[in-house]
């Protein structure tokens, strides 16, 4: 029990990645229509005539990439109220208690401690100099930058990058597999939910023998990093409609696939290893109404 703790905390697998609720705001691709039976129209007794047939009532083809959406619902649904009164809250009060000079120290020192996993993913991908641009950002803004909790690196010309295991596997050629909301993670996918065990384990604080030293930077990290996002989780709200469900599940692909593609994706993407072989549903039209009835 002990070594799994030290390995796998559990307020690390509660905090690491709650922000990836608020993945980047994107326009839901439409999953088109499934056809209804039309009514036939029947002539009412007192004019003889036909009544118009009800409009076809319109179903939403299911998505072949989401085959456990019941159950992703339902964690969606206790991830969202755990961090409508637990998270945001805690956040908020984040906010208001440390000035913005302080945040911004903090933000830069968790990002400094993550550098490690970029530069290793950068090498996984064979983006050798990319590699090396990061590797002088590392150790510019762990030394000028007292630790990381200043940047001086970026106005240097060497910008921050974001490379995780997820990308490096579909650099492989792994595809995404089916969609899965995790419990206090949020949206992932069969391919990103391997590399976020990879990414844990390069992680600096989890190699720290000291747990509650641990514990408390990475709950720290998770609690600023939700205060960043506070402006973007009120234009998710405004933005998702009325399925946030499918709205968020859409922009995580779309934010997954520009990530992989460093912002140039390609119009087909080839069938990796977890892709399903069955191509997705097509919509078809609603069925035509019935001929009416008519009277003699």
């Amino acid at each position: 029990m002990k070594s799994f703790r030290r390995h796998f905390p559990f307020p690390q697998i509660v905090c690491a990645g709650l922000f990836l609720l608020l993945a980047g705001c994107a326009s839901p691709l439409p999953s088109g229509t499934a056809p209804a039976d039309a009514a036939a129209a029947v002539p009412t007794p007192a004019e003889g005539k036909p009544e118009s047939a009800p409009p076809a009532k319109v179903a939403a083809a299911p998505d072949n990439r989401d085959p456990f959406e019941g159950f992703n619902r339902a964690v969606y649904s206790f991830n969202e109220w755990f961090d409508r009164y637990i998270l945001k809250p805690v956040a908020r009060g984040y906010r208001a208690v440390l000035p913005s000079p302080i945040r911004t120290g903090i933000g830069n020192f968790f990002n400094n401690l993550r550098e490690p996993i970029v530069i290793l993913n950068d090498l996984f991908q064979g983006k050798f100099k990319q590699a090396l641009s990061d590797t002088g950002r590392f150790l510019v803004n762990t030394t000028v930058g007292i630790g990381g909790l200043l940047d001086p690196a970026t106005p240097l010309g060497m910008t921050r990058h974001n490379e995780d295991f997820g990308q490096t596997l579909a650099v492989w050629g792994v595809g995404e597999g089916s969609y899965i909301v995790l419990p206090f993670l949020g949206p992932s996918n069969v391919r990103d939910s391997a590399g976020i065990a990879v990414d844990w384990q390069a992680f600096p604080p989890n190699r720290l023998e000291e747990s509650s030293t641990r514990d408390k930077l990475l709950v720290l990290e998770v609690v600023d990093k939700r205060s960043q996002l506070l402006e973007a989780s009120d234009i998710l709200d405004q933005a998702a409609g009325q399925d946030p469900y499918t709205f968020v599940r859409e922009a995580y692909r779309q934010r997954r696939r520009n990530l992989v593609f460093d912002g140039n994706p390609p119009k087909t993407v080839p069938k990796g290893l977890f892709d399903d072989d069955d191509p997705p549903p097509k919509a078809k039209p609603p069925a035509p109404p019935a001929p009416a009835a008519v009277k003699p």
